[in-house]
């Protein structure tokens, strides 16, 4: 496996340069602070092959549709991210010639994103015909100062003189790689010369989606004082240039302060005055001190949420990278915002909400969070359910269909096979109800806002199912289930069992929900006579002989092999092989039968469990960044510990070590929580059920020990594993009675409880 950063416990660091891992360079040092994000660019400017990327959180546009044959139901617009206008340039030259690491000379590269704070730092040595110059560069984006960001460069003379030119710039010019029809989406609204600030405003669209107004203001700073450079604009953009002349020995370095605003925020004619009371804030304190203030909330952070991994600093890297880069995008202090799949980090799948976040980021933030957090990502679908009464209606469809990819509830992605046909997030969504409840106890949201939820949810499944007369039984035709290497199937096992438990669920809440809901809702005894009717007759494909749940209809018809017979130049499949073939193949993308069973844990015995690991794991390419983190908790669960390890190293190093070949065009952000789950979830067998948190740990035999803590009703607990003991300590919150190993032991405030092993 190639590795282009070292390991390294606490940084993500290089000292070699290849052009031809510049995109994935990008990707990995992506940095971000919840509110606004960008890839690992050259400030300086690079003319070699790159992806440039700034992103704004809750900032998109509705780019038309483009597909190549109509069909009813399609939604008309496909809503993405926008590449924002960039604001961390610093083009240089040197005695004329363009800092250019695609052109230039340069020796002793060194690149670092440090996991403290995500602090970005890079250095090299210029070398020109006759002088040498070290660069020094440093950036973040301020966490207490949300709107700000800071860019530093510092410039050496080390042989030689040096005349350099430094050009900050905010460009408002930018593009889309993924535009459909190639357009710019950004229109200059204002310029100022004066106040060193561009406004530029997403263009008009025919669809009622709102126009974002984005204002950038930039400051410089040497040595902690003002400078007034050239400043010189143009449409949209902007370039204020200051000059130096240097000998050898000699220094200079530049800070460029940035503001960005948003119309999300603030009104457009008030951004200009906005934006200068908050540069005079930012520019109060100096740079060393603007970042101490950083760091001191990410010590903070780290503090609640780091998991400590002794004897394996690449599987330590691993998962420390995935909470930077998940707290770096959503951290829940904007309740109007959810999870994209990449984040602030690319432009592939246009940086919108997935079904991700519910399966996999929900429970993990569930632990490591205030309960606010994740009731914010509950009441975002609540706040979208007449977005997703739309998305039905629009399928011919009752009750309500949460869209597969979504900003504001409707859907606005085109896949006909994804969109309309993976119809299983009508299930994910209420199961994260379910487990928000279980898990905090708090019964405000089922009992009121989720109940409509639920009510919405299972008048769908309710419609969508249908009576086979064949069968006896009531089955759902025309689904893609998790498993999007299978579409358009029959009874996906997964979905109908899904189904069925939504409408279980529901009707075991609706007693218990808010009087004021239940008359909003009007659920009459007919209605529920006919969930009921469902649930006790859904159709569960399962062949009896092997003793497995059938994925679909006639899946056993299919030219079963496991996927070590594919060779290793066709891997992954997805890159080599017709969509056809694919389809045809056995092949399984990620979890599906395994995805149901690890939701209803308790609803199956090991040997199921068991049976069904053994059969559909073999087929399982996990092309999918959603696939190891659930095969690797059923691992450890089922003994299968050699595994569940292997998987842990895939999910936790997905991306720094690109184990499927697309880093390149973003993180994976919304499966970066599978490592988390691996070990809390799979290592340390945490369950919650029926008020009782239990544990069931074992520990990778070349560790030496791993630690973490969880938030457990208004508690604070500590959990240690090692290989001659398991240590509990409640550091905040009233005593508790905890399962480990089966065992019950009572958690005092201030006490360590230990198990020998």
């Amino acid at each position: 496996m190639k590795r282009i950063f070292e390991v390294d416990p606490w940084k993500i660091a290089t000292h070699s340069f290849s052009p031809v891992d510049k995109r994935l360079q990008e990707s990995i040092t992506a940095i971000g602070n919840d509110y606004m994000g960008m890839r690992g660019n050259f400030e300086e400017g690079y003319s070699g092959d790159h992806l440039q990327g700034t992103y704004l959180a809750g900032v998109w546009f509705p780019d038309k549709t483009r597909v190549g044959w109509w069909k009813n139901g399609y939604p008309k617009y496909f809503g993405k991210s926008l590449n924002a206008p960039s604001f961390i340039g610093i083009g240089i030259t040197v005695n004329d010639e363009k800092l250019d690491l695609a052109q230039v000379k340069f020796k002793d590269f060194y690149f670092e994103l440090d996991m403290h704070q995500g602090l970005l730092t890079r250095s090299f040595i210029y070398e020109g015909s006759n002088t040498k110059v070290k660069f020094e560069f440093k950036r973040f984006l301020h966490i207490g100062l949300k709107e700000a960001a800071l860019i530093y460069v510092k410039a050496t003379v080390l042989e030689g003189q040096a005349k350099i030119e430094f050009d900050a710039t905010l460009d408002g010019t930018v593009t889309n790689e993924d535009s459909n029809y190639n357009e710019h989406f950004w229109v200059n609204c204002n310029e100022s010369r004066e106040d060193r600030f561009i406004q530029v405003k997403t263009k008009s669209n025919p669809y009622g989606v709102p126009q974002f107004t984005v204002l950038l203001k930039e400051g410089l700073r040497s040595n902690n004082q003002i400078v007034k450079g050239t400043v010189k604009t143009e449409a949209a953009k902007l370039s204020e240039k200051v000059e130096v002349n240097l000998v050898s020995g000699e220094s200079y370095d530049l800070e460029k302060d940035v503001i960005v605003l948003t119309s999300r925020d603030i009104e457009p004619k008030e951004q200009a005055s906005y934006a200068k009371d908050l540069m005079a804030k930012l520019q109060s304190k100096s740079f060393l001190d603007n970042l101490d203030e950083h760091t001191s909330i990410w010590k903070n952070r780290w503090a609640k949420s780091d998991v400590v991994i002794e004897g394996d600093d690449a599987a330590q890297q691993g998962i420390r990278f995935n909470l930077l880069q998940l707290f770096m995008t959503y951290y829940g202090e904007d309740k109007r915002l959810n999870i994209g799949p990449k984040g602030f980090t690319g432009e592939k799948y246009g940086g919108a909400t997935y079904w991700d976040t519910e399966a996999f980021i929900f429970p993990m933030y569930l632990c490591v969070s205030e309960p606010s957090v994740t009731r914010a990502l509950l009441q975002y679908r609540y706040d979208q359910l007449d977005g997703a009464y739309f998305n039905a209606k629009q399928q011919g469809s009752k009750g309500a269909l949460f869209p597969m990819v979504t900003f504001n509830g409707i859907e606005c992605h085109n896949e006909w096979e994804i969109t309309f046909e993976e119809i299983h997030r009508n299930e994910d969504i209420p199961f994260a109800i379910k487990c928000y409840t279980s898990y905090t106890g708090d019964e405000s949201y089922v009992k009121n806002e989720g109940m409509d939820v639920l009510v919405g949810t299972a008048r769908f499944w309710a419609d969508r199912v249908h009576f086979s007369k064949k069968r006896k039984k009531y089955v759902i035709h025309g689904v893609t289930g998790p498993d999007e290497y299978e579409n358009n199937v029959n009874n996906n096992w997964f979905t109908n069992i899904m189904a069925q438990w939504v409408l279980k669920y529901t009707l075991e809440r609706l007693p218990l929900a808010n009087k004021e809901a239940q008359k909003r809702l009007k659920v009459s005894e007919e209605e529920q006579a006919k969930w009921r009717d469902i649930i006790e007759n859904m159709y569960l494909p399962e062949d009896k002989e092997l003793g497995i749940f059938l994925q679909q209809d006639d899946f056993l018809d299919k030219d079963i092999r496991p996927a070590k017979e594919i060779p290793l130049d066709q891997r992954p499949i997805s890159q080599h092989w017709s969509w056809d073939r694919i389809l045809r193949s056995p092949y399984i993308k990620q979890a599906d039968v395994l995805q149901g069973i690890y939701y209803l844990d308790d609803k199956f015995t090991k040997e199921q469990k068991e049976r069904n690991f053994a059969f559909y794991e073999p087929l399982t390419v996990h092309e999918s960044s959603l696939s190891a983190c659930i095969h690797s908790i059923l691992a450890a669960e089922l003994g299968r510990e050699k595994q569940s390890v292997e998987f842990y190293e895939r999910t936790a190093r997905l991306d720094l070590d690109n184990y499927n070949n697309d880093t390149e065009d973003g993180l994976h952000i919304t499966s970066m929580s599978g490592s988390w789950l691996a070990i809390v979830q799979g290592f340390a067998g945490m369950r919650y059920d029926h008020d009782q948190l239990k544990f069931k740990p074992f520990i990778p035999k070349n560790w030496k020990g791993y630690n973490f803590k969880i938030n457990y009703r208004e508690r604070l607990i500590k959990v240690e594993v090692n290989h001659e003991e398991t240590c509990l300590t409640l550091i905040r919150g009233n005593e508790l009675n905890v399962l480990v190993e089966n065992k019950e032991i009572l958690l005092k405030e201030g006490e360590k409880q230990c198990l020998k092993v």
